[in-house]
């Protein structure tokens, strides 16, 4: 079977290598994000002696020439990152298929991961499917459920999907090449399902209204190699990168963000409901481990401090509009 690999980052690298070690598969080019251009990639494709293909746009008449010239059985994506159209998902008479780091039909769209996390789900699924003109909507080949533990956070979950998505895969396209696919239509899953959208620069920041649980698993959820979640403090940025439940932490009504318990490691503070302890903290700035935090004092929310310094620049600008509404009586006198 001819392969045509349509790939970006770890996700892909470990599936390619899985699938070249098959006497069954031939990967006959490599097509990397044209944003990007995966140096890892390159280097599969220089030690398969197999082309590199850059296409800006992938649906373009003239990269759809480029790839048919290929005689490719079928195409896989793993991790590529433009949207395909109906065109080039005809162009290999085996179909395009995906491998998607969710439980299809739940879980569509981007950063799945970090928002199963963010979510408090007690499982994750990878789900290797044929892509249609939808968003992750296309019929399920394969699909593997695993569980989430309190243990677990962003770099653990990636590591598992990493491994089970390549594992996955390889079962899928042994499948396709014996004709032996049962295709299952994600509504006779779920007739709704649900999508996820792409994580962007600002979500980082904790709203310490939310409960404890809410914010630890926001915590975990975004931490490293993910950007990792933000507070205020004394008006700096702090990352904060761990954070654990307090068992029987009683719920009692005070400010949240409130430090109220410190020692050499960690310190705690309240939440919206209770109290969560936080360690791994450190100005964004300096990226200093360690910061003297003071029980009583307060982190504040982004928000807070947009609308404290929106405040403070309408009474600036409050006091100068007086001030010169002096001066021009003064000049009528």
């Amino acid at each position: 079977m001819k392969i045509g690999y349509f790939a970006d980052g770890p996700w892909s690298h470990l599936a390619l290598e899985k699938l070249v070690k098959c006497d069954y598969f031939e990967i006959c080019f490599i097509v990397p994000r044209y944003d990007t251009q995966d140096p890892v990639l390159k280097e599969w494709a220089d030690k398969l002696s197999v082309d590199f293909l850059l296409f800006k746009n992938i649906n373009h008449q003239d990269s759809i020439k480029s790839l048919q010239q290929y005689n490719a059985d079928l195409f896989i994506s793993m991790s590529f990152n433009q949207i395909l159209k109906s065109e080039i998902l005809k162009v290999a008479p085996l179909g395009f298929i995906n491998c998607h780091a969710g439980e299809l039909p739940f879980y569509r769209g981007r950063n799945i991961l970090n928002w199963a996390l963010i979510n408090d789900a007690k499982s994750f699924g990878v789900t290797v499917h044929y892509i249609d003109e939808g968003v992750d909507t296309g019929d399920i080949i394969e699909q593997s459920v695993e569980l989430i533990t309190d243990q677990d956070n962003y770099a653990t979950l990636l590591n598992r999907a990493i491994i089970l998505c390549a594992d996955l895969l390889y079962k899928a396209v042994l499948k396709i090449e014996n004709n032996s696919v049962t295709r299952i239509k994600q509504i006779d899953k779920h007739p709704v399902g649900f999508y996820c959208g792409y994580r962007r620069d600002g979500d980082e920041w904790i709203d310490w209204s939310w409960s404890s649980r809410r914010i630890f698993n926001f915590i975990r959820g975004i931490n490293k190699p993910a950007p990792c979640a933000r507070a205020l403090y004394n008006k700096q940025e702090v990352i904060i990168e761990e954070s654990s439940i307090i068992e029987n932490s009683p719920s009692y009504i005070d400010t949240p963000g409130t430090i109220v318990g410190k020692n050499s490691d960690n310190f705690i503070v309240k939440t919206g409901d209770s109290t969560i302890k936080l360690s791994k903290v450190y100005f964004a700035s300096r990226q200093e481990r360690k910061i003297n935090f003071s029980v009583g004092q307060r982190f504040v929310n982004n928000s807070d401090s947009m609308i404290l310094q929106l405040i403070s620049r309408v009474s600036n600008l409050e006091d100068k509009i007086r001030k010169m509404s002096t001066f021009n009586e003064g000049d009528l006198e």
